[in-house]
């Protein structure tokens, strides 16, 4: 009578089996983007030129950050900076991410050279509606400046402070005519159904636990450098 109740169990468990196995061992582009973006904004953060930034974050309502290669020539759809945006909900407490695409045809420098990795801080509630409701476009829908770098520097006042690391060091950034768009085929990966970045950020529909590192980094610089 047992072996009649446990053999069916056992095969039930036996076919599930690879499927979890499956599921918990998936590590797809979203999941890597999300692990890269965490080595650049820590990067950014320990750096002795990044003064500003650590002091100031925690009035920043969002940060985007971009770990992949920006050229500063012509490109579209997949081929421009993938990144995630964090928005600041309670004090400290920061949202999960939205994936979202930056594309541009005039992305410059104020150092020669090429950006390979991209913080943006979004300095006001407005600029994160914009880029939860639509396409925005940099230096026309929300107003962008070269984030300061170095001790003693100065913002300046602007919807989206921009900074750059590009062979070695830590540079202000141009990303003015830049075009931020979400990727929803990422946000859905990601999280395992269709979802909005607003319903990610503001409507808390959705979490992956493998995006907490990133959000505690944000969280213990916000409370560190807390006024």
């Amino acid at each position: 009578m047992v072996k009649r109740i446990l053999l069916p169990l056992f095969l039930i468990l036996w076919f599930l089996l690879p499927f979890h196995q499956a599921e918990a061992s998936r590590y797809d582009k979203p999941h890597e983007l999300v692990d890269k973006a965490y080595i650049t904004l820590k990067k950014f953060l320990q750096d002795d030129q990044m003064t500003w930034l650590r002091e100031h974050l925690r009035e920043a309502y969002g940060i985007i950050i971009v770990p992949q290669m920006l050229k500063g020539a012509f490109f579209i759809g997949g081929a421009g900076g993938s990144g995630v945006l964090l928005a600041r909900l309670n004090d400290c407490e920061w949202s999960y991410p939205a994936f979202y695409l930056l594309g541009s045809v005039s992305f410059g420098l104020q150092i020669g050279g090429e950006a390979s990795e991209l913080v943006l801080l979004v300095m006001n509630r407005s600029g994160i509606d914009a880029l939860l409701s639509t396409a925005v476009k940099l230096g026309g829908d929300l107003s962008v400046a070269a984030g300061p770098v170095g001790i003693g520097a100065k913002a300046q006042i602007a919807d989206v402070l921009a900074f750059g690391y590009s062979k070695g060091a830590f540079i202000g950034v141009s990303v003015e005519g830049a075009v931020i768009k979400p990727r929803d085929s990422w946000n859905r990966i990601y999280y395992g159904r269709p979802v909005r970045p607003v319903d990610i950020i503001y409507g808390r529909k959705v979490s992956n636990p493998h995006a907490d590192k990133l959000r505690n980094l944000l969280r213990d610089y916000c409370l560190k450098y807390r006024r």
